[in-house]
């Protein structure tokens, strides 16, 4: 029974340590794409729907800022 208590803890424990890094890259990568919508709430909306679409094209992490900044000089007013 003690080993069981271990697992599940430590389980649980590095599920919740994942979980943390999981949201804090998604936190990291809209708050990229807001700081290129200049206050802009229409490009705002513009720049987290390419965010999207470079997540499903599955943009790689260090091709990303270079990737949004592409697709923000693709904006039109």
């Amino acid at each position: 029974m003690d080993y069981f208590i271990i697992f599940i803890a430590t389980a649980s424990g590095l599920y919740f340590h994942w979980w943390l890094y999981v949201r804090i890259k998604r936190w990291a990568d809209r708050d990229l794409a807001l700081s290129m919508a200049d206050g802009d709430p229409r490009k705002r909306y513009f720049m987290l729907q390419k965010l999207e679409q470079a997540r499903a094209e599955r943009v790689k992490r260090n091709e990303l800022e270079g990737w949004l900044q592409r697709a923000a000089q693709t904006y039109a007013e």
